[in-house]
């Protein structure tokens, strides 16, 4: 296989999918919130947090993980969730200040991910981090699925901010644990 198909796989596909998918989310949470394109906002979540799940196993199960792919799948992850969490502030449904915060923190780890690289120390994705992403994903699909589409659950979007605010505490949690996990990086950049 010549490098470009190696590069252009399957996986990697589907991750410049949910770039794509991102932007979508983007405009359509920018436009009037009415039930059909609450809905179809919503749809477009869907798709591009289940990509996430799916590109990684179609890297595993076909053995084409690329450096590529490694780096771009946490970047859309983190562009999908930024998106939602920062288009969601003007339509009332998440504060300002949860949002900054969960920002803050992907932000940071990603730079750790980075200095770590540097430093020749590969971050793989924690047990805890991967269930933040879950938490955080169904927290913000509940945000933004149109609250009038089932009257039997009247707070609907209530749940939605109750449990992104489980997920800020893993976000933080799982921030502070790659902090821990990843000390001595710092420790040996200081000591040089």
């Amino acid at each position: 296989m010549n490098r470009a198909n190696r590069v252009l796989n399957l996986p990697n596909l589907i991750t410049a999918g949910r770039f794509v998918l991102s932007g979508c989310l983007a405009v359509l949470l920018a436009t009037e919130q009415t039930t059909p394109v609450a809905a179809i906002s919503w749809l477009v979540f869907v798709l591009a947090a289940v990509s996430d799940w799916v590109d990684g196993y179609f890297a595993r199960r076909y053995q084409s993980v690329t450096v590529l792919g490694k780096l771009m799948d946490p970047l859309a992850d983190k562009v999908l969730v930024a998106t939602a969490l920062i288009m969601l502030i003007p339509l009332g449904l998440i504060p300002a200040w949860l949002s900054l915060l969960i920002l803050c923190r992907e932000l940071m780890v990603t730079g750790l991910r980075g200095v770590a690289s540097a430093a020749g120390v590969v971050v793989a994705a924690s047990g805890l981090g991967k269930i933040k992403s879950i938490v955080q994903y169904i927290a913000l699909g509940t945000l933004i699925f149109p609250a009038g589409l089932v009257p039997f659950i009247p707070h609907l979007h209530g749940i939605g901010l109750a449990i992104l605010y489980v997920a800020l505490v893993l976000t933080v949690w799982s921030g502070l644990d790659y902090f821990y996990k990843l000390r001595r990086v710092f420790l040996e950049a200081d000591a040089d």
